[in-house]
């Protein structure tokens, strides 16, 4: 029996160096593979319905360094940034676009509220810090830095302080991961909980809410296309073009069919209108009234499509030429020069209504209404491939990653600071995939990938960087939490949770008047923390919380990572 079993053992000498060898790439393929595999399927257990995610990979990767499954240093450092890099940089590109839109109308106040929460959780920290801790040992801020970006539940800013960290300690940097990890768990449930509590001290009933905001959408009804029969009765109006009544009128609006003398055509920019003259319009709602006391009455009776003088299709087709890309609508002269009319335009699910100053981005879908040919001339000119959408813009991305990891490594001197600041590979590559998203098409790049693309990449550099960070950390582990200050980590990251929802958010809701869901919406947003939004989206049918999570997300999302470097370079340095 006992030959039996060295035989079996000698033979299965390859298995065990395989976990034991840490100098071969197999081993370090395989300690990943098992890490991540891992933490993907145990974030999926729900407690109470919440689950942590693919967040558990760093968990898996603590146990792993705890146990001495691990890697060489050099090669954890550079799958960790440049997992960092990759996850960043695809965030930059989804929040881009609508990074400066967010700051119009309310959404400048709603930003500036995010903006204090995150203030309050720096300065709750810092309390912490000063009430709980050993301020002479230099290690304790540090920790106190990974509990933070815990409590708040923002990865991206744990990246951004790790990789700044490095720069600061050359030797023995402090695995702030162990902050985080003791802080996640409650943190994720204290948003919900804490938003929970808002409705109570701010004695919100959700019927009354919802009521709210039926009456609002009532009475300030949003740009969609919106379409009516109007007949001209404005005397200004006979002999007049279409585009000068356009100009005058000063109003986007599009009239997509037009009945004159009993026949109907596609009116084009030079287009004369006479008194009788009926007219499809398609506008913004807000928009409906001013151009029906400018033209004429509304018709209640339906076109009748039967009397046009040719055959119209509407179809829809989707932009896929790199040379649309960025081009308004104004300039492509679709009724002019094609005798087509845009009447919509969807992006990422949502209608648009198709203004002159409109720019279209690849994967954009627009409702094109023409004779048969012509709309078949335009498909032709904007691409209408939807294959070349699968194929993401491999290229763009790399460009972006090369100037930001360039930008960040600019040294920007400010008083005060030991060394000169830089935004390093989180916060450079974040900017610069920030302008690109949104500003990428003046310079030709596609910024286009499909949203199943861009979450593809995003959790691929998401799981690779928790990994590395959570098996590195796992070897001080248990000095450092279970043996150590652990149970204070846990308590100082509720509190830094807690407190500054409970303060801001009651503000917004009492004296802003913000609608509760709306205040819940912006919370998950400020905190990046999207278990936070279904539960919003749970309690609420309307979309409310979905608009309060989007205007302040891109905001909050720059903000996390750069008080996160600002944080280690001014404090832990």
């Amino acid at each position: 029996m006992s030959n039996f079993a060295e035989f079996f053992f000698k033979k299965m000498d390859w298995l065990i160096n395989l976990f034991t060898e840490t100098d071969s790439i197999a081993h370090t393929v395989l300690l990943y593979a098992c890490v991540i595999a891992l933490g993907v399927y145990l974030g999926k257990i729900k407690v109470c319905g919440i689950s942590l995610g693919v967040t558990f990979v760093l968990f898996a990767g603590i146990l792993a360094g705890h146990v001495h499954f691990t890697a060489p240093v050099t090669i954890l450092n550079f799958i960790q940034d440049f997992g960092l890099i990759l996850f960043v940089f695809m965030i930059g590109l989804q929040v881009g676009p609508g990074f400066f839109e967010s700051f119009k109308k309310d959404g400048l106040t709603l930003n500036g509220l995010a903006a204090a929460i995150i203030l309050l959780n720096i300065l709750v920290m810092f309390g912490c810090y000063y009430l709980f801790f050993d301020t002479s040992n230099p290690n304790n801020l540090p920790m106190m830095v990974g509990t933070l970006y815990g409590a708040v539940t923002n990865t991206p800013g744990l990246g951004a302080a790790t990789e700044a960290l490095g720069t600061v300690f050359s030797d023995n940097t402090p695995q702030i991961a162990s902050g985080y990890a003791c802080a996640y768990p409650l943190g994720v449930t204290g948003i919900i909980l804490a938003s929970v509590a808002i409705r109570f001290l701010t004695r919100s009933k959700l019927d009354t809410e919802e009521a709210q905001l039926e009456a609002l959408e009532a009475e300030n009804p949003h740009a969609k296309p919106y379409m009516m029969h109007l007949k001209v009765q404005n005397s200004y109006l006979a002999g007049r073009t279409l585009k000068q009544i356009s100009e005058f009128l000063n109003r986007d609006f599009v009239c997509s069919r037009y009945l004159h003398e009993g026949q109907v055509s596609i009116p084009n920019r030079d287009t004369v209108f006479e008194i009788g003259d009926e007219l499809l319009i398609v506008c913004a709602e807000a928009d409906a009234e001013p151009i029906i006391a400018f033209i004429g009455p509304k018709l209640e009776s339906e076109w009748d499509v039967k009397q046009e003088q040719q055959p119209m299709v509407s179809r829809r087709i989707v932009v896929t030429s790199p040379r649309i890309n960025g081009k308004t609508l104004g300039k492509m002269h679709f009724s002019s020069v094609y005798g087509v009319n845009v009447t919509r335009i969807t992006r990422h699910g949502i209608d648009l209504f198709a203004g002159r100053n409109h720019h279209f981005h690849v994967g954009d879908r627009i409702l094109v209404v023409g004779p048969e040919d012509n709309v078949n001339r335009v498909a032709e000119i904007m691409g209408n491939s939807a294959k070349r959408l699968n194929a993401p813009n491999i290229a763009t991305i790399f460009i972006g990653v090369m100037l930001g990891i360039i930008f960040g490594s600019l040294p920007i001197a400010i008083p005060g600071m030991p060394i000169p600041m830089k935004l390093g590979l989180a916060g450079g590559p974040l900017i610069i995939a920030i302008l690109i998203g949104r500003f990428g098409y003046r310079i030709k790049l596609v910024t286009y990938t499909t949203t199943s693309a861009n979450m593809m990449l995003r959790e691929i550099g998401l799981v690779l960087f928790l990994a590395s960070v959570g098996i590195k950390a796992g070897a001080g582990f248990w000095d450092t939490v279970i043996a150590g200050d652990g149970i204070k980590y846990v308590y100082s990251g509720v509190l830094i949770t807690v407190l500054p929802i409970l303060i801001v958010a009651t503000i917004a809701k009492l004296v802003y008047k913000f609608n509760y869901f709306t205040v819940v919406g912006m919370v998950a947003g400020a905190y990046t923390d999207p278990p936070a939004l279904a539960y919003a989206n749970q309690i609420c049918s309307r979309e409310a919380p979905g608009v309060g999570y989007s205007t302040v997300y891109p905001l909050s999302m720059f903000l996390r990572i750069l008080t996160a470097q600002v944080l280690v370079l001014f404090f832990c340095g």
